[in-house]
């Protein structure tokens, strides 16, 4: 149980990233019911005509229901909820995914979509927001002058 909760525990150290675990599951089951009860459209219409007293039927925690009444969709993440059913939402909106992926991102659509193509967001400062892969990085540096001070007393 103790490595299961280390594991989560390196999750939460990517950058941008919200691992949508048996955690997240539980922390955003009112977020997530709430946008997969958007996939009807008499719901759809329900909430459009008064949100917030639509949310009132789902076990929101006020921070989830200010992060769905702002379309906050980062926060709804880190909050529980599934990308693939706050989607819902955004699509009520009037919204494509890829709108949506470049507000969370905070990048244009083009930009967004180009960053995609190009083979996503680079690796080199999102691996961690601990620092944690920094030392590997000295470690190497460490042993290159090791080596190099080897090869000068050899």
């Amino acid at each position: 149980m103790a490595k299961a909760k280390q594991q989560a525990n390196e999750y939460e150290d990517i950058p941008g990233t919200f691992v949508f675990n048996a955690d997240r599951s539980r922390q955003g089951y009112g977020i997530n019911m709430f946008c997969m009860s958007l996939m009807k459209d008499a719901n759809r219409k329900a909430f459009k005509a008064n949100e917030a007293e639509y949310l009132k039927q789902y076990p929101l925690t006020p921070e989830q229901t200010e992060a769905i009444l702002k379309r906050d969709y980062n926060r709804m993440l880190a909050l529980g909820g599934n990308i693939y059913f706050t989607a819902k939402l955004g699509a009520t909106d009037g919204h494509s995914f890829r709108h949506l992926a470049a507000v969370m991102t905070g990048s244009t659509q083009e930009d967004y979509a180009s960053m995609m193509l190009a083979g996503g967001r680079s690796v080199e400062g999102n691996r961690s927001k601990s620092g944690k892969d920094k030392p590997a990085k000295a470690a190497k540096s460490k042993s290159k002058s090791r080596s190099k001070a080897r090869s000068k007393r050899g």
